[in-house]
């Protein structure tokens, strides 16, 4: 009876761990899904409280710029209140802050309640740390991997459904999205108060320090990366141009095409399935027909050209034929954190994949304002005018500076590796 009893016991907490770990997986998914339901649509909102283009410009980049400085400030900290007091607490707190978040956003009469609502989606949405923590306390050591790397599926994932759900409900009404994305917020909210239990552990919990909080700490692992600094360069080149991208092309396509919340989420379900495409299933192939250097130098030239066609295209069926014909460019950024890894010592895996990390979070908050504030200058031109493209004109500069930085680091990389 006792072995029937603990064999049962054993039975209910795998499956207790299970749901659990499937609601960390929902989690993440609905949290970037709830981001990229917004993305087609909050340009047209900022344009309906704004009143012009130039206004709309400004304050879409504060709203960008504000919601990567919260979630850069905020990343650190929420790890180290999930260490002092718990995981599911905090994964909670994070779910109802998003909830609420949209619920602002969806409600708002004003930009300063929106610019609120999207601080405090940034301060909340933080928390893919804290995801990761809570699988790698419920899961065995042979098994983590797999769980992260479901992790970073769903994430994925929400990236492609995200816009388009935002662009055709947007297309319906434009505060729909955001009513939607938080009524999903919530109800997983509820659900994980019932299912999801605590995986830390009173005796592994510890007190919050000061410095722990710092979120500019991991910065500091760029240091002891001296043989790798050019290819850092090229790192912060290339994700500063794409993220301008990322930031500014709902509201260039709104100018420059007259495109609404559908179109342009359309695109970016065309973004978000190429690169899923690419890094998901056809990375591997595409490094072993090219090798790493020339594939890393073929993407960003590919990514030079394709930002020069965005910003000279006057038809807006230009964008989905670039889109998909700079697929190489997507091989770029896993490429380029493989060399790093492998050029690091083992005990400083995590800290230089931290440090790769702040810069893309820096990057959050600076790509925003550099983008929008060039789309604001040229906000009363004709939609022909060239000059409408010169964001990502600027785009293809900083591209083309990271491809000429990485030339010159895999030449000396090259001559270094020959035998004296």
């Amino acid at each position: 009876m006792s072995s029937t009893s603990s064999s049962s016991s054993s039975l209910d907490q795998k499956t207790k761990r299970a749901a659990a770990v499937r609601f960390v997986l929902v989690t993440v998914f609905l949290d970037v899904l709830g981001i990229g339901i917004a993305i087609p649509v909050l340009p047209a909102l900022v344009g309906e409280l704004s009143g012009n283009r130039e206004l709309q410009a400004w304050w879409y980049g504060v709203l960008g710029a504000s919601y990567g400085l919260m979630q850069f400030g905020c990343s650190p900290l929420l790890g180290a209140l999930s260490d002092r007091f718990g995981r599911r607490t905090i994964l909670l707190l994070s779910s109802a802050g998003l909830g609420c978040n949209y619920l602002i956003s969806g409600l708002a009469g004003s930009l300063p309640v929106l610019l609120l609502g999207r601080m405090l989606g940034g301060a909340t949405g933080a928390s893919m740390s804290v995801a990761s923590a809570y699988v790698a306390d419920t899961t065995a050591p042979e098994e983590r991997t797999r769980w992260l790397g479901l992790i970073g599926a769903c994430f994925g994932m929400g990236f492609v459904f995200g816009p388009m759900i935002g662009g055709l409900l947007g297309s319906i009404d434009l505060r729909l999205p955001f009513f939607v994305a938080s009524g999903l917020a919530l109800m997983n909210t509820c659900y994980g108060f019932f299912v999801l239990p605590e995986s830390l552990a009173p005796a592994n919990r510890r007190p919050i320090k000061l410095s722990s909080l710092n979120p500019f700490a991991a910065l500091f692992g760029l240091g002891g990366m001296k043989n790798m600094s050019g290819l850092v360069a090229v790192i912060l080149f290339a994700t500063l141009a794409q993220l301008i991208l990322q930031s500014t092309w709902a509201l260039y396509t709104s100018f420059r095409f007259g495109w609404g919340p559908r179109n342009t989420g359309l695109t970016l379900f065309l973004v978000g399935f190429v690169a899923v495409s690419i890094q998901g299933g056809l990375l591997t192939r595409l490094t072993s027909w090219f090798g790493e250097t020339r594939l890393v130098l073929a993407g960003l030239c590919s990514g030079v050209i394709a930002f020069t066609l965005y910003g000279m295209a006057t038809d807006g069926r230009v964008m989905y034929v670039v889109i998909v014909a700079n697929f190489m460019a997507y091989a770029v950024a896993p490429t380029l954190q493989s060399i790093v890894s492998r050029s690091v010592p083992a005990d400083r895996q995590g800290l230089t994949m931290g440090s790769l990390q702040a810069i893309s979070s820096l990057m959050y908050v600076f790509a925003p304002l550099i983008g929008t504030t060039l789309l604001a200058t040229t906000s009363h031109l004709p939609s022909d005018d060239i000059r409408v493209g010169g964001t990502f004109f600027l785009c293809a500069c900083f591209q083309f500076v990271a491809l000429m930085m990485a030339v010159r680091f895999f030449k000396q990389r090259s001559r270094s590796a020959e035998p004296q």
